[in-house]
């Protein structure tokens, strides 16, 4: 080789399909880019007179009376995590078993099935799940509440004020409305977005590896524990996080089975609690132009904090072993 040669540059040619489809792509990212700028410069601008007078003690203010001058949302955003996390914690192995039963157990058919059955509950409307929480899932849920709070009410969180398990004749109502009946009703809409990430991750463990602990004499679950779970590992979080940033974000099903106060209230089987977006629902046919704007900057919270939830859960896949084999 002279000092003269120089490497021969390649150039790929593009067809016109090639380059179309690279233009949509493109676009269609920085369209969805540009629209979520636009939503929180749309609750910055709106929510900047109430977050202005209010300063910080809109996020360490409990009651919420924009009129009057006080107001903020410690209380609503301690319920829409509280609420969340209960979601989180019933949905998590519900999503966990279903997925490794789909994906690992069922028979050909009865996965197709199973499959179409998890997807369709990913898409029914937030009302249907509010509206079965309401009329048949908080009557059957009392007894349980009431049991946990009977043998369980020695731990902080599940004490009930003005609930004595020894009153023969102590009502069962001050269990209703509580952050634990709508934390089940989201964990019910949580669950199939979660198992549905999952079985897809799933499903990408390396043949060679299940086979490889096969051959060496693992049973079949000793096989998911040690290649399928560790290799999905990702997903699991990841698909966790982005139900975690649905339930965060969830308005009318919890709204429908909530008794709004505006305290924070640290028993989750007791009567009361309250979230952003149901606060939002609930006053925004009302509210005068100032309050309008605590609301906006009420929804601008919230929008971070999802975005902020998703983005984590994006990373979380993108850098595990299904995320890159994908």
């Amino acid at each position: 080789m002279t000092l003269t040669d120089q490497p021969r540059s390649l150039k790929a040619v593009r067809g016109l399909s090639d380059n179309l489809f690279r233009i949509t792509a493109h676009g269609g990212g920085v369209l969805v880019l540009a629209l979520m700028t636009l939503v929180g410069l749309f609750l910055l601008i709106r929510g900047a007179e109430a977050i202005g007078s209010a300063g910080t003690s809109f996020l360490t203010t409990e009651a919420w009376e924009p009129n009057s001058g006080r107001f903020g949302i410690a209380a609503v955003l301690f319920g829409t995590v509280t609420i969340a996390l209960i979601a989180i914690a019933f949905a998590l192995p519900l999503a966990v078993a279903s997925a490794t039963y789909i994906s690992e157990y069922a028979p050909g058919g009865l996965k197709r099935l199973l499959t179409g059955i998890v997807d369709l509950m990913a898409a029914i409307p937030s009302v249907v799940y509010g509206l079965w929480g309401m009329f048949w899932l908080e009557g059957s849920i009392l007894p349980v509440a009431q049991w946990i709070s009977t043998y369980f009410g020695w731990i902080p969180i599940f004490a009930v004020t003005g609930f004595d398990p020894k009153d023969p004749l102590a009502t069962p109502t001050v269990f209703t409305a509580s952050a634990f009946l709508a934390g089940l009703v989201v964990a019910m809409m949580v669950a199939p977005i979660a198992a549905s990430i999952m079985r897809e991750v799933f499903a990408q463990a390396p043949a060679g590896e299940r086979e490889g602990a096969l051959a060496l004499g693992s049973t079949k679950w000793g096989m998911i524990r040690s290649v399928v779970y560790p290799f999905g590992l990702g997903g699991m979080i990841g698909g966790t996080m982005l139900g975690l940033g649905r339930a965060l974000g969830e308005t009318i099903a919890v709204y429908l089975v909530i008794s709004p106060v505006f305290v924070i209230q640290p028993h989750i089987l007791e009567t009361g609690t309250n979230s952003i977006s149901s606060l939002i629902a609930l006053r925004y046919g009302e509210a005068s132009p100032f309050e309008l704007s605590a609301l906006m900057a009420a929804g601008l919270v919230l929008f971070i904090i999802t975005m902020i939830v998703n983005f984590i859960a994006g990373i979380i896949i993108a850098r595990s072993r299904s995320g890159a084999a994908s």
